[in-house]
């Protein structure tokens, strides 16, 4: 009885670790890719690839440290494991965190045990980061296509 309590505690004290690391990055990130679209004078094509694959990238760091922590969790079966499919690589946790993240979950995999709360939060935390940068990537789109740019006979709508 002690050591379920002990792994809900952990369980818990894990997914909001985990949870303020992936804010933080994210916001540390969001700031650093906005300056460096900001200060980049080049072709606006080329500041709209950096803009989605910098946040492509920010969220597959994401969804590597809540794979890294429901890994690191199921070492302790008191924690609970990853059911259906067998998880028996790293790959598997990242594949399975990546479809939680997502909030796509297929379904061949589900947490059991007290992961379930870390997973769940999972789903929460990737829907609000992923909104978020659509919201940035908005954001930095409605700078690049400004109405008096886009006309065919200015030189920036050229570009």
């Amino acid at each position: 009885m002690l050591e379920i309590v002990a792994a809900h505690v952990t369980v818990i004290a894990a997914t909001l670790v985990t949870l303020a690391a992936c804010v933080l990055l994210q916001y540390e990130y969001l700031v650093l890719a906005w300056r460096r679209l900001s200060e980049h004078q080049g072709h606006r094509r080329v500041k709209v690839l950096y803009g989605i694959f910098s946040v492509l990238l920010l969220h597959v760091v994401e969804i590597l440290v809540f794979a890294l922590v429901v890994w690191l969790l199921a070492l302790w079966p008191a924690c609970g494991s990853l059911e259906g499919e067998e998880a028996s690589t790293f790959r598997d946790y990242f594949y399975f965190s990546a479809v939680t993240f997502s909030t796509v979950g297929f379904g061949e995999m589900w947490p059991v045990g007290a992961l379930r709360f870390l997973c769940a939060a999972e789903a929460l935390t990737g829907f609000v980061l992923i909104t978020w940068s659509a919201s940035f990537t908005y954001l930095e789109m409605q700078r690049f296509w400004r109405p008096e740019d886009m006309h065919p006979g200015s030189q920036q709508g050229r570009k």
